[in-house]
């Protein structure tokens, strides 16, 4: 019955995203009462509201207005009730007019989510999303299961990648299915932006080109569509964008300088953890290929402020290489010119300044350069 509501639902005109009015959200986490709260926390018109309501006998609600478009959310459970910052247990929701139930014989995490058109499209991606969640649960529990030794292990660790370059594939495999399947769903809009990290933009085009006309002229629509011109300066083949940014020591570096060279320019943070794990990666492809007209160029989205943080992550990684960083966080303006939403990602360009490569990590990265170079 639910699929049929879905069709019938996903045929209505361009106020499905056009209106506004009240959301409510209820229900229920077993039979905890006072300290025991759930918070709400979701953005509307650029601010972050957050609201909290005390469990009685387990049942928790939430009023308020829902603005023009979906708003991503996340119900969180603290059983002391002292807070969110301690909070474990969690559900992501999407604040929108109606009716949105929420219930749970246990974890919050493993609540379902019933509502209007929003939710219930979201209950569907969550449902294909979970065997790469589980995949995810899984090579977490094997890391975690095995010994120093073999976490240190070259076969491990190989392994390891290779795992989780399986399920970094399901993953997109996934969300390039939900985008087809419902080209009128808001939750598309994040399946395609997830779908866009490790995706060039001979394959990101065709896929926003398939979406209703209300969904491109939602404001989530029109936001993604301002970001194409930009995957499509850094598209496979292209010439990459020229910028200058300074260096640890505030001399300016210009992307050209580099002409001549394979260049990687490796975008990364000190606060980010996953690049710094990636880090040795980098710094085993560098100390191998750097005498075969092979560099790097990292380009930090530190926060502003924090130039220690920055020098003292690129000397602990040990990054031999050129570093750059207008120290804007997320506000980088090479960032924002390469269309970079999330860390790490990398550019490979070739001497005449061709992007020949892109987000290339761990074994990936090792095979490319041993195509351009041979094996070492």
């Amino acid at each position: 019955m639910k699929k049929l509501i879905l069709t019938a639902v996903a045929s209505l005109p361009a106020l499905l995203f056009a209106q506004t009015g009240k959301f409510t959200v209820e229900g229920n986490i077993g039979t905890y009462n006072a300290p025991a709260k759930v918070y709400l926390q979701y953005r509307e018109s650029g601010k972050t509201i957050i609201d909290s309501a005390v469990l009685t006998n387990g049942q928790f609600k939430f009023t308020g207005d829902a603005g023009s478009a979906p708003s991503m959310g996340y119900l969180l459970f603290n059983e002391k009730g002292n807070g969110m910052n301690v909070v474990r247990d969690y559900k992501g929701i999407y604040i929108e007019p109606g009716d949105i139930k929420v219930t749970t014989t246990d974890l919050l995490a493993n609540a379902t989510v019933d509502g209007p058109k929003t939710n219930q499209e979201n209950a569907i991606y969550q449902a294909a999303l979970k065997p790469v969640m589980d995949g995810y649960k899984a090579l977490e529990a094997k890391q975690k299961a095995a010994s120093e030794e073999e976490q240190k292990s070259e076969a491990f660790i190989k392994q390891a990648k290779l795992d989780e370059k399986a399920i970094e594939d399901k993953e997109t495999a996934v969300n390039k299915q939900f985008i087809i399947d419902h080209p009128n769903s808001y939750i598309s809009l994040n399946a395609l932006q997830s779908f866009a990290y490790g995706a060039d933009y001979t394959e990101i085009q065709p896929l926003f080109d398939a979406l209703s006309p209300e969904l491109k002229a939602s404001t989530g629509g029109k936001a993604f569509a301002a970001i194409l011109p930009k995957l499509k300066a850094v598209a496979l083949g292209a010439t990459a964008p020229e910028f200058a940014e300074a260096d640890t020591s505030g001399k300016m570096v210009s992307l050209s300088s580099f002409r001549g060279k394979y260049l990687l320019v490796d975008f990364w943070a000190s606060w980010c953890g996953p690049c710094r794990a990636e880090n040795p990666n980098v710094v085993k492809a560098y100390n191998k290929y750097k005498d075969k007209n092979f560099t790097i160029l990292g380009v930090s989205l530190d926060r502003p402020n924090a130039k220690e943080a920055w020098l003292k992550a690129i000397h602990k990684d040990g990054l031999a290489w050129t570093q750059v960083s207008d120290l804007q966080f997320w506000n980088s303006k090479v960032a924002g010119m390469y269309g970079v939403r999330a860390i790490p990602q990398n550019f490979l360009i070739d001497p005449n300044g061709k992007i020949i490569g892109k987000n290339l990590r761990g074994d990936d990265l090792e095979a490319k350069l041993a195509e351009l170079f041979g094996k070492i």
